[in-house]
């Protein structure tokens, strides 16, 4: 049984989670949803199971996995799932997912789950130290095998409700919508930099340049942070309610530059879940 699994990352805990359910269902085909933002038409994959897997922002989904979303034609599939990684709250962007894809083709969620894994959005919340890192981790990995079992035998799973999540979502999820894109005026960076191009190159939406060995971010941020959790010196920060400044910066331990360049390949970014490396690196 051939199964998809469309994925979006910036830290790398959505990608660890595609990873583990692809190597733990076989046959699993892993394409980045931000190699797919610039083209045109319906998605419509030919698989048997399709999956998404992606972060939560302000108890919703990112703003690419949104428009993605409302171009994916599952009507032909026969089991579909998501999977959102989340520092605190968010079963209501599987709720928000859901809807998405029913409203536009008719065809929502089989099965919904969230996954606890560290909080990496420093204006809100410091990095997490590594003993509790490891900890969250691998709890973490228990519950994807949880997961994967349950997708492997087709169950229906129900996103739940969870009002706490809900009532996040409508208070602050349309303002990040609204303005994620143009939130690259919110980064600013030190004199500390080295102009690396460490930034422009983890960057999924393809948001970030060098000017001068500068870093310039342009207007379609998707608020992801990858940038700022990758600079090798700490040499950027973000400015929205709280600044970065001594935060700290987290990433997935197995994640990498080259992990992230990948996301945006297009064909050489599809995984061989076997060995968990992109195609062709």
């Amino acid at each position: 049984m051939k199964t998809v699994i469309y994925y979006f990352t910036g830290t790398g805990n959505s990608l660890a989670a595609a990873r583990k359910i692809a190597a733990s269902l076989g046959e699993t085909e892993l394409i980045p949803i931000a190699s797919l933002a610039n083209t045109p038409g319906t998605i419509a994959p030919a698989a048997d199971r399709v999956g998404i897997v992606c972060p939560v922002y302000d108890c919703g989904v990112p703003v690419m996995v949104a428009r993605f979303a409302e171009r994916l034609d599952l009507s032909r599939v026969g089991y579909t799932f998501a999977i959102v990684t989340m520092g605190g709250l968010g079963v209501s962007a599987l709720r928000q997912l859901d809807g998405i894809l029913r409203e536009r083709r008719s065809r929502g969620l089989d099965a919904a789950f969230a996954v606890t894994m560290p909080g990496n959005f420093p204006p809100l919340m410091r990095s997490v130290p590594a003993e509790k890192c490891g900890k969250t981790l691998g709890r973490a990995d228990r519950r994807l095998g949880e997961i994967a079992e349950a997708i492997g035998s087709g169950r229906a799973v129900s996103p739940g409700f969870a009002l706490l999540s809900r009532l996040v979502n409508a208070l602050s999820y349309g303002s990040l919508a609204k303005g994620a894109h143009d939130a690259g005026e919110r980064f600013s960076v030190s004199d500390a930099c080295t102009g690396c191009g460490t930034c422009a190159k983890v960057c999924p939406a393809s948001n970030i340049t060098l000017a001068g060995d500068r870093p310039v971010w342009s207007r379609k941020c998707e608020l992801c942070c990858a940038c700022l959790h990758f600079c090798p010196v700490e040499a950027i920060q973000l400015r929205v309610m709280f600044g970065t400044e001594g935060r700290g910066r987290y990433r997935h331990p197995d994640l990498t530059v080259a992990d992230m360049e990948a996301q945006r390949g297009g064909g050489a970014a599809r995984e061989n879940p076997a060995t968990g490396s992109a195609d062709g690196s």
